[in-house]
């Protein structure tokens, strides 16, 4: 730095002492610049906390996007072009019953629905990461570059004006001692300054068509996203109420216990297993064999595949019912019945294997309700 200009920041810290510490007066700005430089203050505070909380809406843990965030500067660094995506919880989520729904293999309905649910949240979660790129790219790209440029400019003029006043308000107080010509130049860079900095805060302030631009892509994508998911999971829905008329509809199977024989050799550990259908097990007790219980609860297959849809309103029935007036209807437990009328809150009307007629409500389950009247 110069003489002259070590000089001249000295004066500047001479007239803030004095401002600050004797009360000196320094020159004020007009009520309609403070009003701009106050609005300017709150426009660059609102970019700061709405650019940091606008990320933690679309990647709400911290230290995923503490990791994120480092992974993607280290593939810049070593100049490469691929990114990280951020684990969207739907993703996690999903790939998790996927893989448990694989365990289960194709002949469980539950393993099969485990499946389906886990690929319908994937897919929401790709919805996600779409959702992530277009807000980036309409609206948090923008806002960070209006507080990196035009704000960071304002900011810059301000500085160099305040710094102006000081020196123009320092030679000012020291009139005599400071040359006539001093002082004009000092007021004449002083108000150019200030005509920057009012330009360019006036300009920020009228650009309200721009912000509100970058609002609305905000609120278009968070749209785009969440239409997207109400697609994805109604076609969801439908899928697992298909399922469960399926299972409604299946033949039910009773348990049957297996006889397990096991024979040995006495002069060797060589041992031979077959099975044979019968309700007890028996194992060798010397030369006699005893019988043994069978253990209830063992898993049974029992799956198959159907095409009924739950695309007209039924019930299932939660118990027998065997009919003691004409025009009433018989069916068994877990039979699926269509129903087409409630005649009034105790008795049901509906439809089951080319039958028809009445039944109790407290019976049966409702799976897909009679439309309003």
């Amino acid at each position: 730095m110069s003489v002259s200009g070590m000089k001249k920041q000295l004066h500047k810290a001479s007239q803030l002492l004095n401002e600050r510490l004797m009360g000196a007066e320094g020159t004020k700005m007009d009520e309609d610049f403070l009003k701009m430089e106050k609005s300017v203050e709150v426009i660059q505070c609102l970019l700061v906390e709405l650019l940091s909380k606008t990320i933690e809406f679309l990647q709400p843990n911290p230290a995923d996007r503490a990791k994120l965030s480092m992974l993607n500067t280290m593939s810049r660094i070593r100049g490469q072009g691929r990114t990280v995506g951020y684990p969207q919880t739907e993703g996690v989520l999903g790939d998790c019953m996927s893989h448990y729904g694989q365990e289960l293999g194709p002949a469980s309905e539950f393993g099969g629905a485990l499946t389906g649910v886990g690929e319908a949240l994937q897919q929401v979660a790709q919805a996600r990461d779409t959702l992530d790129v277009n807000v980036k790219r309409t609206f948090i790209d923008p806002l960070q570059e209006l507080h990196n440029s035009e704000l960071k400019e304002i900011k810059f003029q301000l500085k160099k004006l305040n710094g102006r006043r000081l020196d123009f308000d320092y030679k000012r107080r020291r009139r005599g001692k400071v040359p006539t010509e001093e002082i004009q130049q000092a007021w004449d860079k002083f108000i150019t300054s200030k005509e920057l900095a009012e330009r360019s805060m006036f300009m920020l302030l009228q650009s309200d068509v721009d912000q509100l631009g970058r609002l609305a892509a905000l609120v278009t994508a968070l749209l785009d996203f969440h239409r997207n998911a109400h697609r994805i999971l109604l076609g969801l829905h439908g899928n697992l109420q298909a399922r469960l008329t399926a299972a409604s509809n299946k033949p039910e199977r009773r348990f049957r216990a297996k006889k397990f024989r096991v024979r040995s050799e006495h002069n060797g550990s060589i041992m031979g297993f077959y099975h044979k259908p019968s309700v007890t097990a028996t194992v060798p007790s010397g030369d006699q064999f005893t019988v043994l219980p069978s253990r209830p609860g063992s898993p049974i297959s029992c799956y198959a595949d159907s095409k009924l849809v739950l695309d007209q309103p039924c019930c299932r029935a939660m118990y027998s019912f065997h009919p003691s007036h004409e025009g009433e209807l018989s069916f068994n437990e877990g039979d699926v019945i269509v129903l087409t009328n409630q005649v009034d809150s105790n008795w049901y009307e509906g439809a089951l294997g080319g039958r028809s007629g009445l039944f109790p409500v407290s019976y049966v389950n409702v799976l897909v309700p009679l439309p309003l009247p």
